[in-house]
């Protein structure tokens, strides 16, 4: 059977998918899939090895081509003066055959991390590694600056890092603003596949991370701080659906997200960690409270936040959502009485 050229490519990004994620058997997992003979499975295979996209590692595993790009660029030399030099020199011809939407999105959030660097930094270096195969692109940058964590725990007089870390999830927080929104590592963040900032040896992502190579290498930076971003060169993702899901219908930027299971290592319970979660959400109209992954409530975490704070901000949309159960009638205790 001869499969038109679209067909074709499905199946074969279909394979190199089933590598990455070290699917056993390949050939016969993806001719169930799609119905047709190992054998032509096996062809394609041998064209994605001789196209060096993929490599045998052994028989019957393969892994992914994986090409590694390094640039050094120092404020000395005048490489941190501009983030559209950075990003030409850099990034630009990396991501030259994607679709508009992928570059669109690599434009801005490699721009805004760069601009970090260069505005709040205080790094006189900045090392930006780029790591690309045929599925996706990863890109990180390291300086030699402050650290974010500790530059933003100390203008804000914050008591910890980690405070300083849950302020970044909610957006709008910036140490200099008379020339920046505080807006760039919230979208940055939301618009990335996998996002992560390590500084301080702590570390804020929007996913729950895997101990694995990563987190073994960012852990290593002490000084400054390291920036991690990975897309999918075939995303879908546009920027404008992005801002638009925070924004009103005059592009303002008045709601947030905050998931609860990337600021506290184990239920909240208390209303110090309500009040944690309350500082500055006076700058947005609704607020996502997202329980994904939390077991249950502190009657003192739901009663501050749900019942305080709305109460004092009823102008303020708080919209819980992934609750379990328990959380479930927790929420629902203090919103039915007025326990204090």
């Amino acid at each position: 059977m001869k499969f038109t050229k679209d067909r074709k490519q499905s199946i074969k990004h279909y394979i190199l998918e089933k590598i990455d994620q070290d699917t056993p058997s390949i050939s016969k997992t993806v001719a169930d899939t799609f119905s047709i003979n190992p054998s032509t499975i096996h062809s394609y295979i041998n064209e994605l090895v001789k196209d060096n996209v993929i490599v045998k590692v052994k028989r019957g595993q393969y892994e992914l081509v994986n090409k590694e790009y390094s640039y050094l660029l120092k404020r000395e030399n005048g490489d941190l003066d501009d983030d559209t030099y950075a990003f030409d020199i850099c990034l630009k011809e990396h991501i030259e055959g994607f679709e508009n939407n992928v570059q669109d999105i690599w434009s801005y959030t490699f721009s805004e991390m760069i601009n970090n660097v260069m505005d709040h930094s205080l790094a006189d270096s900045v090392k930006i590694t780029i790591s690309q195969n045929f599925l996706a692109t990863c890109v990180m940058i390291e300086d030699n600056g402050i650290g974010i964590f500790q530059k933003i725990k100390d203008y804000f007089k914050l008591s910890s890092i980690e405070d300083a870390i849950c302020e970044l999830f909610k957006g709008k927080l910036t140490t200099d603003a008379k020339n920046h929104s505080g807006e760039g590592i919230f979208f940055s963040s939301k618009l990335m596949d996998d996002f992560l900032i390590i500084s301080s040896s702590k570390i804020f992502t929007t996913n729950k991370y895997d101990e694995g190579k990563i987190l073994r290498l960012v852990l290593e930076n002490q000084k400054g701080t390291c920036v991690f971003m990975e897309l999918s060169n075939f995303s879908h993702k546009t920027a404008k659906e992005i801002f638009d899901a925070y924004s009103n219908v005059d592009g303002g930027f008045v709601k947030t997200k905050i998931p609860l299971k990337n600021i506290f290592d184990t239920s909240p319970v208390s209303r110090s960690q309500a009040k944690l979660i309350c500082n500055r959400l006076d700058k947005f109209k609704e607020v996502i409270v997202d329980f994904d992954e939390i077991g249950w409530l502190g009657q003192g975490f739901a009663h501050q936040l749900f019942v305080v704070f709305a109460n004092s901000h009823p102008g303020i949309i708080l919209t819980p959502i992934n609750m379990n159960e328990d959380v479930t009638k927790m929420y629902n205790h203090v919103k039915n009485t007025n326990v204090e």
